[in-house]
């Protein structure tokens, strides 16, 4: 019996689609390191991203296809990933967060619809997945991270090509960086708009991230300095909008998405949290505390994707309070599997935004006063 020829080998996988691209794995180039000996066939699927959900269901069809094959006794699938992200800043332009491939900003209109807790679980849920992943805490009047994730100190400097660099914390897998590590629990922060403009500025330029996947930002409530100065200054792969199904925060949820539209960041969807709630003797039964569907009206009233819905469970505050997020503290938990399920909606999303956007122009935005 003879061996499969390569051809015969990427025929039998070109029905394949991805389900976001619309096209062949094949077609895509997400074949490599095809290796014929005998009756064994070898190769690695190679995906847009590490948390993409049809992994498991394109490592079974590629299995099958080519073990259907004549003279093929055993296909051996890889795995693997290389995610895409935007394009490089053009030529004489500073580059800002050069080795980031994505950076997704987590915003709401108002506090309290736990935005710093999406994010956390988001940037955990996609570390879960293997990607290389940091998270900034931009909310620099209010900032969270530290509890949420359990880290605390002063964050060190080193030299580099002439530069002072400040290198973040580490904290369960991710780089962490926030305005927390530089006061105390009592120290308020009273600053005016400069002061938040030239902060953000250090954070995005000064601090050495690294090479990551994903940088996660959570945004401070509502649209002043800090969230203008970062859409002006961060290369926003896209924004995930976080909202409750009450009124006044969809209504403070369409002006977050309105300002993302304003300045041309995608806006990759809306995450309603805190939906509903089971209690832990009664799994048949949901209870629509703030209302229902508020999350699902406003994405469809803009024209934008419903990320899905984040149910109530009282393990995320008590994880939240000893640094432990709902990921880590209930991996199994229905919230840590609809986070999971997030996370993967997000990283398609971007990895299809990837694939269909041109080079970046100028990040700089200018601002200027509608007419009265």
């Amino acid at each position: 019996m003879s061996q499969p020829t390569s051809q015969e080998v990427l025929d039998a996988l070109r029905p394949i689609i991805d389900p976001d691209l619309g096209r062949s794995i094949v077609d895509l180039g997400f074949i490599k390191d095809l290796q014929i000996d005998g009756g064994r066939v070898a190769f690695a699927i190679e995906l847009t991203t590490p948390a993409c959900p049809v992994k498991a269901e394109f490592e079974r069809a590629a299995k099958e296809r080519v073990e259907a094959l004549d003279g093929v006794t055993e296909a051996a699938v890889t795995m693997t990933a290389n995610t895409r992200g935007r394009a490089a800043a053009p030529a004489g332009q500073d580059a800002v967060l050069p080795h980031v491939k994505n950076v997704i900003a987590v915003a709401s209109g108002k506090g309290g619809v736990g935005k710093s807790t999406t994010a956390v679980n988001l940037a955990l849920s996609l570390r879960d997945a293997g990607a290389s992943v940091g998270i900034l805490d931009a909310d620099v009047y209010g900032p969270s991270l530290p509890l949420l994730l359990g880290v605390n100190g002063r964050p060190e400097t080193v030299e580099r090509d002439g530069q002072k660099k400040i290198i973040p914390l580490e904290a369960q897998g991710l780089r962490v960086m926030s305005m927390g590590f530089f006061i105390t629990e009592s120290s308020p922060v009273i600053w005016r708009g400069p002061m938040v403009h030239g902060l953000i500025g250090q954070f995005l330029a000064d601090v050495e991230w690294g090479t990551l996947d994903y940088l996660v930002i959570d945004l401070p409530p509502g649209t002043g300095d800090a969230a203008l100065t970062l859409t002006q200054r961060a290369p926003i792969s896209g924004a995930v909008i976080v909202t409750t199904a009450n009124d006044l925060s969809v209504i403070d949820a369409r002006k977050g998405l309105t300002m993302f539209e304003k300045v041309d960041v995608p806006v990759l969807g809306v995450v309603e949290n805190m939906a509903y709630f089971v209690p832990p003797d009664m799994p048949d039964k949901k209870y629509w505390i703030f209302g229902k569907d508020g999350g699902k009206r406003v994405a469809d009233e803009l024209g934008v994707d419903f990320l899905g819905e984040i149910p109530i469970d009282p393990r995320v505050a008590e994880g939240g309070d000893i640094g432990r997020p709902i990921v880590v503290h209930a991996p199994e938990s229905p919230v840590a599997v609809a986070f999971n399920e997030l996370a993967g909606n997000v990283a398609r999303k971007l990895a299809v935004l990837a694939q269909r956007t041109p080079a970046l122009a100028d990040a700089n935005i200018s601002w200027v006063s509608e007419p009265q």
